[in-house]
């Protein structure tokens, strides 16, 4: 996800809510299943979507209930991330056989592999609290042949926690007034946080 402060104000969380209207969940869901699996989505605001989902359900501004949305939001999440691994599959092979390729060359796709059979579940897990790199990790995984049931196992899992875990932290804090006049620097904060575990696990895991 871009900086908020970079962002066009439509494409802000509270800019695509106004642009949307009653069709707002529908909108997110599509937004949410863009983000987590084609790379056009890594411009989308998806925590921020999740979070502000939360806080407009506690609120009252979306009358639909928070089950019902959070169950809405992890099927979109789980099957952007299918939909990303299969095209990243499908698309490896000719772009491995361009013999000039400096982005995707054998050997990076082979390192990659490797990074996902030591530390596949917990990298899937934990690309989900990450923006930009839960809309690309799910190609790469499957560019780098990552097995498939293990890759949609954690991707469950990662998805449950993320969808779950922001929007209901979302509907928790909705009714306090300091969250809601300063909501952008909260959600700042998260992006910021949400890269922590990341940073860890690759320091954990140098050599």
């Amino acid at each position: 996800m871009m900086p908020l402060m970079l962002l066009p104000d439509w494409l802000s969380a509270e800019g695509l809510f106004d642009l949307l209207g009653p069709w707002a969940l529908i909108g997110f869901t599509a937004i949410l299943f863009l983000e987590c699996g084609l790379f056009i989505g890594m411009f989308f605001p998806g925590d921020s979507l999740l979070f502000l989902t939360g806080l407009l359900i506690t609120t009252g501004a979306m009358s639909e209930p928070l089950w019902l949305v959070i169950a809405i939001f992890y099927v979109a999440a789980v099957a952007g991330n299918i939909v990303g691994y299969h095209f990243g599959a499908a698309i490896g092979p000719s772009l491995l056989n361009r013999p000039n390729s400096k982005i995707l060359r054998p050997e990076y796709v082979t390192k990659t592999h490797e990074f996902f059979e030591k530390h596949g579940s917990r990298a899937i897990v934990l690309a989900r609290f990450v923006p930009i790199v839960r809309t690309l990790i799910t190609a790469v995984a499957g560019i780098a042949g990552m097995d498939r049931k293990k890759f949609y196992v954690h991707s469950a899992i990662g998805a449950a926690f993320w969808v779950g875990g922001v929007t209901v932290l979302g509907a928790l804090l909705g009714e306090i007034t300091f969250v809601r006049a300063n909501l952008e620097p909260i959600l700042l904060a998260m992006v910021f946080v949400s890269v922590i575990p990341i940073v860890l696990e690759i320091r954990k895991n140098r050599p």
